[in-house]
């Protein structure tokens, strides 16, 4: 399945909140479609269906992707479902979203595809690229570029800046100083039913 281009609203009615993929908020309360007002109880394997289509339309990642992260995250130390969120989380267009650089992870991911973005002083094209701690992460020195952040930053998806990063408006620099903790992640989701769902597939 490749990445989802549909409207965003819609995904966000069925499945909840998702602060990665767009500030708007539904007008309707129910789940879109015929049969959205009165829908039946979910059976296990459609809760952990849920869970998943969450966490990858959340990041926007392709399901071949997220094949790709759980195989990482098991190979790992630790929790299996943390250090998937902290894979995730830990992508630079998801980084950029978090300092306040784009309003949505789309919106960073463009940012970054499109060659506005450097990573210790060099350009960074790559949205999946992994930020790991020390790396500085600021904007090129381009006039376009730096009136689109600053216009952004007025308006931040997220409210709070996680504990793991540090931006200073004023420069446009950011740095990332750790890995992200599971209380610093936006997104409401149990990451347990995930592995679950992977757990015969990966």
């Amino acid at each position: 399945m490749s990445r989802y281009r549909g409207p965003r609203l819609r995904i966000v009615r069925r499945l909840g909140d998702l602060p990665g993929l767009t500030r708007k908020s539904p007008r309707r309360a129910y789940a879109p479609g015929q049969h959205g007002q009165n829908r039946k109880k979910s059976s296990e394997y459609a809760v952990r269906l849920e869970e998943k289509q969450k966490l990858r339309l959340n990041y926007g990642v392709t399901e071949k992707q997220m094949l790709r992260y759980v195989r990482k995250a098991r190979r790992a130390s630790g929790s299996t479902g943390l250090v998937l969120l902290q894979l995730l989380e830990m992508r630079l267009d998801n980084t950029v979203f978090r300092m306040g650089m784009a309003p949505t992870i789309p919106a960073a991911r463009q940012l970054v595809n499109h060659g506005h973005i450097t990573v210790n002083g060099k350009p960074v094209d790559i949205a999946s690229y992994q930020c790991r701690p020390g790396e500085v992460i600021t904007i090129r020195d381009k006039a376009g570029t730096k009136q689109l952040v600053e216009n952004n930053l007025q308006y931040p998806g997220l409210a709070n800046l996680p504990s793991h990063l540090e931006f200073d408006k004023k420069t446009l620099i950011g740095k990332v100083n750790g890995v992200v903790e599971r209380e610093w992640i936006a997104l409401q989701v149990n990451e347990l039913l995930i592995v679950e769902f992977y757990s015969r597939q990966a």
